[in-house]
This record gives C-alpha cells, structure tokens and sequence, in this order.
C-alpha cells in the first residue's frame, strides 16, 4: 500500500490545531447578560449532553477527506516474470529521409517512419515475452524507452516518435553503440542477480536507417566490432525504394508537392556490420518486405529469464470518500435538527 499523494497527510496535523484553536477561541456572544451564575446553576438537558457527537464527527470528516486527498492505493509487490524470450533494442532512423513517401499504409501513400511504426507495432505484439528498448537516431542516438516488458508504456514512446525531434545527420555508428551499451547494461545487471546466467547471448539489436552514416562520434564498424565482443547479434534494414523517392514539400504558394530524392542507403556498411555480429542485412522496399523482414526476425530463438514485473495499483480513495461525505450529511443534519444551538 501507497499514498500518491502523500503531502496531503499533513492536514492530519493541522486538525487538531484547528479544533484548539476553535475551543480556545470560543463562540461570540449572540446575546450579552450581565451575568450567567443563574444559568450555571439550572440542571443539564438530554440532548445538552450530546454536543460533543457534532464536533467529533466534524473531525472524523476532515480526517477521511485528508486520506482521501493523500490517494492511497493497494497493489501487489514486486512479482518476478518468467518466461522465453530476449532482449532487443529496436534502432530506428528519424532523420529528416525518413519523412518521404514512397511506401503504402492501408491503400494510401504513407512515410517511412509511419509504415515502421506501424510494422513494429506488430512486431512488439507478437514478441509478450521480450524485454524491448528504443533507441531513436538522426545526428545523434536518444534513448526513448529503456528495456522493458511492459510493451504498452513503449509503443507510447515510440508513436512519440517524430522527425525533427533530433537535430538531423544519420549517426548509425552512435546509435549503435547506444544500443549495445543498453544492452550489455541490461546483461551486467542480470549476471549479477543469476551468476548462471549469460544474458549477452540472447540479445540482439534491430538497426533501420534509409540513410548512410554522416554523424556522430563512433563509426558503424567499430560500434559492430562492440557488438561482436559482447555477443550480441544486430539486424541491419535499408529501408527506401531503390532509385528516386518522393519527398513531401510545399511550393511558393502553400501547396503539397513531391519532389524526387535519391535514396542513398550505404549496404555495404550495413551488410558488414550484420556479417560481423552474426546478423543479417535486409532491404526493405515496400512496406510487405519490411513486414516480412520484421517476421523473419521474429523467429529468434527464445530463452528463459525472469525479470521484475510490477503491477497497477488500485485506487481507494473511494472507501474513504463516501463516508467522508455520509458523515458529513449526518453532521449537517445533527447541527440542525436534535442537536441545532439556538443563539
């Protein structure tokens, strides 16, 4: 058990403040007497001894709603998750080439991104067991979602995706080297909670780009010769028509046009860095290839971990709402009828 909000807890502290500070003030005469020794002598009523049940019942509301305000919420502990699967980092391309539209999605004309987001949503899908992280890249690599298996809270981030979002460059050795590293990260912290376990070798990285490298620090080679070391297989993909690919832009007046660019998809690197981490190089020229490709991937072999797991939490607030407010109407109603004070 938690409280969202666990400010509001200090408000428990000032009700007890309030009511000294309502008692020591007293209430303001509505009528002055010279004098009330007649009145202290007169015996006291029924209901006279009952208006202490206001007050109390005043508190218990202040109290209910301050716990209320607090949002406790009941979940289970941390669970362990086992099951088959792996660990990748999808490395995906959002320089300002991938905005051009030279694929289909649902019968229309769609952006390379759009199509690959939509192809890996499918992917993702099929893969429940996986621990799947997110390395977007232009000029340099981001790291949009870490490992992990709560696939929602990443295809979130990864509809986040938009181009521009990084300055623009094709950095691929960078991103590369991003998602090696998050995943020797992954496999330093999982050797060290089972020694008998070597993760390295159920890794893999995803690597899409339509470009070539321009940008970044480290070059693909290198980043692929990291890969290789730590055992950790990457699948390269060109994406892109071969030849020239419509690009979205606007004339002098404000239209939408299309102008042809030339796709410039450096294979030779992307083949090597594949060949030398044990992977493959695909191409993808439409979007039934890139399904395909991502289908073809999907058929890695499949080992057993376990990792944390933690669940949602149940609101109840509720519980302490509803009283809250019944006791309220009861103090109202008490303050105005049975136990009402005449001035």
């Amino acid at each position: 058990m938690r409280f969202h909000d666990p400010w509001a807890l200090v408000l428990l502290v000032l009700i007890p403040l309030l009511f000294v500070w309502r008692w020591r003030a007293g209430y303001g005469a509505a009528v002055r007497y010279p004098s009330l020794s007649l009145l202290r002598g007169l015996p006291t009523g029924g209901r006279q001894r009952w208006r202490w049940v206001v007050p109390v019942v005043r508190g218990l509301v202040l109290v209910l709603l301050s716990l209320a305000l607090a949002r406790p919420q009941l979940g289970k502990a941390e669970s362990r998750y086992t099951g088959a699967g792996i660990d990748i980092v999808l490395s995906v391309d959002i320089s300002g080439s991938m905005r051009s539209e030279d694929f289909r999605l649902d019968g229309r004309r769609a952006s390379r991104l759009d199509v690959v987001k939509s192809v890996v949503r499918d992917f993702v899908t099929e893969r429940p067991g996986d621990r799947i992280g997110l390395v977007l890249f232009s000029a340099r690599p981001y790291t949009q979602c870490p490992l992990t298996l709560d696939h929602g809270w990443l295809l979130r981030n990864l509809e986040r995706a938009r181009i521009g979002m990084i300055e623009d460059g094709t950095a691929v050795g960078s991103a590369l080297a991003t998602a090696v590293g998050r995943l020797e990260q992954a496999s330093a912290k999982n050797s060290t909670q089972n020694s008998t376990q070597n993760s390295a070798k159920n890794a893999v990285v995803i690597l899409l780009t339509d470009g070539q490298n321009n940008a970044g620090k480290i070059s693909p080679l290198t980043a692929a010769e990291a890969a290789r070391a730590l055992g950790i297989k990457v699948y390269t993909i060109g994406a892109g028509t071969k030849g020239m690919a419509p690009y979205p832009a606007r004339d002098a007046f404000g239209n939408l046009v299309y102008r042809p660019v030339q796709v410039d998809i450096d294979e030779q690197t992307l083949s090597r860095i594949a060949d030398t981490t044990g992977g493959r190089y695909f191409r993808a020229t439409d979007t039934r290839s890139l399904r395909d490709i991502y289908e073809t991937i999907d058929q890695l072999e499949r080992t057993a971990f376990d990792a944390p797991r933690y669940l949602d939490y149940d609101e109840l607030y509720p519980w302490l709402l509803v009283p809250a407010l019944a006791l309220l109407g009861l103090e109202i109603g008490l303050r105005h009828s049975l136990l009402r004070e005449l001035p």
